[in-house]
């Protein structure tokens, strides 16, 4: 009791007091650095950042690499803040490349999206050779939701080859995981498979001043906007935004936000790609979102991916046909918010693709209800 006592007769000490007994031991020169006096600006901002999916630094984006400890070149640029300023040459290197790999860790920093550099980057690369000229602010949103392939990828991997025989050198080709930007610029962009003959809706526009990335997505949190979205639209809700009077997944329910017709005719794709690659193809295929290659055999029939020495086993009996049509699926459906991006090019590639196998199956798209 007579110690508790001495404690509680203790006198406070003055913060004064407790900076000048740290100042020999910890605190520099230079200041202000107590917290009482230290004004963070764009407080806000930074703690948004933290919470979003660019400062996750748990996520399967940024620790894929842990193992390893270094992320690889060709990830770089997108996997890392450090890689992203090596390839526009913002680290003082070679622009244009990322020259070494970059160590783990990192993430969409700050200086990803405000190096002042990036200034003078007037136009970016995208999968399909496309060189597009930006606004200032741009640079990083386009670069890194893009994706990495494009539909010229894969007219060069089936090139000659007949439509519906099976090549056991075909593999699927992923578009990648993030391709907004891609969907965005549409038949312009040229990163879905395009058809021959037929002809695909280029940028989508929007309403001006809804023209930038960062006009509908809070550029810290990434969230979108709900306020933006009403500045034209009934409601901010986007899965009940719809503008069209057609009725795109023939349902002829036009109270349903145009996402719906989107998701419909891409479940109606994915239901021609099964019947396709079971009676043209000869093997059944099954799709799982969290494993690559995300196409997997079911050589038995049973509903079930073909395990083989304890593995997945891949889909191997691609058809050029199956190929383009597989692709054209995982490009609109990786796009969450592609009925947004751009809804005409995501409807004709879904269209097309449906079209295709179905005449292959000796169907008529028409008898769907389906409307390019």
């Amino acid at each position: 009791m007579v110690a508790a006592q001495d404690q509680a007769e203790e006198p406070v000490r003055d913060i004064e007091e407790i900076v000048e007994d740290l100042e020999l031991y910890v605190m520099p020169d230079a200041g202000p650095f107590r917290p009482d006096q230290i004004e963070i600006k764009n407080k806000l901002a930074i703690g948004e950042w933290a919470r979003s999916g660019h400062a996750l630094s748990t996520a399967e984006a940024f620790t894929h690499w842990d193992e390893e400890g270094e992320v690889p070149v060709a990830c770089a640029t997108c996997h890392s803040g450090a890689g992203f300023r090596a390839f526009y040459g913002l680290d003082g290197s070679d622009a244009g490349t990322v020259e070494a790999p970059v160590p783990t860790g990192g993430v969409v920093d700050c200086d990803t999206c405000h190096n002042p550099g990036l200034a003078a980057v007037e136009e970016v690369k995208f999968p399909s050779g496309l060189m597009h000229p930006i606004a200032p602010g741009e640079a990083s949103c386009l670069t890194c939701h893009q994706g990495r392939a494009s539909g010229l990828n894969i007219s060069a991997s089936v090139a000659d080859m007949a439509l519906d025989d099976t090549n056991v050198d075909l593999r699927f080709i992923n578009p990648h995981y993030a391709v907004a930007a891609s969907t965005w610029l549409g038949g312009y962009g040229g990163s879905g498979y395009h058809y021959d003959g037929k002809d695909y809706s280029g940028r989508f526009f929007h309403a001006r001043p809804v023209a930038t990335c960062v006009s509908c997505h809070d550029p810290h949190s990434l969230e979108v906007s709900q306020n933006t979205c009403m500045s034209c639209h009934e409601n901010g809700a986007p899965d009940s935004i719809r503008l069209s009077r057609v009725s795109y997944d023939g349902s002829g329910n036009l109270d349903q936000g145009l996402r719906t017709d989107v998701s419909h005719n891409a479940e109606r794709l994915m239901g021609f790609i099964q019947d396709y690659a079971e009676t043209v193809a000869g093997t059944a295929i099954l799709y799982d979102g969290h494993q690559y290659p995300y196409f997997f055999a079911d050589a038995n029939n049973d509903g079930q991916i073909d395990i083989n020495d304890g593995r997945s086993v891949a889909y191997n009996t691609w058809t050029p046909r199956l190929l383009k049509a597989a692709y054209n699926w995982k490009f609109v459906t990786t796009d969450k918010g592609a009925f947004a991006h751009n809804p005409h090019y995501v409807l004709e590639l879904l269209y097309d693709s449906s079209e295709d196998l179905a005449n292959a199956l000796g169907l008529d798209i028409l008898d769907t209800g389906m409307m390019r």
